[in-house]
């Protein structure tokens, strides 16, 4: 089964956003790579990491502002749960939040999961592509929203409508330029129907 060995973001102040996303706590779960690559606007994707409570989502928001994110969507209560947007210095969006509307313990750091929502011009063309290159299909809701099975991943991949992930994140559908996103795999090289790169992936060195 195919699986996303690694998530690049690509960020044009390699220092800065080193800063930031120690501070943020991801550690490990993405790299970044300095480039100069034009970009304006919405990248066409987002960045969802699932917790357990709303304490927790809270915790992250607050850690994130704290190193220089933006607030696009406070934190707040809704029908299906409590979470919160914030745009990093880099540009990329982090969407965090939980479906639980009550804290059952002290609130930590700790990250259940974590989603890249890949905005699609066209999800079912862009689904009949993905799954052309070995990727399964977990869930499917038409021609909406698509997630695949990635259990050995550390990143989960989605692919949501450019327009409603846009709305979904509160910020303008409107956007040029590079991505400043690569995913490393085991189905690489290739660029999908929106242009999002795939890379092969480095090979583990010998012992």
């Amino acid at each position: 089964m195919a699986t996303i060995e690694s998530l690049t973001i690509e960020v044009a102040d390699l220092t800065a956003a080193d800063r930031f996303y120690t501070a943020f706590g991801l550690g490990t779960r993405v790299r970044l790579r300095a480039s100069a690559e034009p970009t304006t606007g919405f990248r066409g994707f987002s960045l969802s990491l699932t917790v357990s409570q709303p304490g927790t989502v809270d915790n992250l928001v607050g850690a994130a502002l704290d190193a220089g994110a933006t607030a696009l969507k406070p934190a707040a209560k809704s029908f299906w749960g409590y979470g919160g947007v914030v745009q990093a210095p880099d540009g990329t969006i982090w969407k965090i939040a939980t479906s639980a509307k009550k804290n059952t313990g002290p609130a930590t750091r700790e990250i259940d999961e974590m989603v890249l929502l890949l905005g699609a011009s066209d999800v079912a063309a862009s689904r009949s592509f993905y799954v052309g290159r070995g990727l399964a299909v977990a869930k499917s809701f038409g021609r909406k929203y698509v997630e695949f099975a990635t259990p050995s991943s550390a990143v989960k991949l989605a692919l949501y409508g450019r327009r409603a992930l846009a709305k979904d994140l509160g910020v303008p559908i409107d956007g040029t330029g590079s991505h400043r996103l690569v995913l490393s795999g085991d189905t690489g090289p290739f660029s999908d129907p929106d242009g999002f790169a795939w890379e092969a992936a480095s090979p583990v060195p010998a012992a």
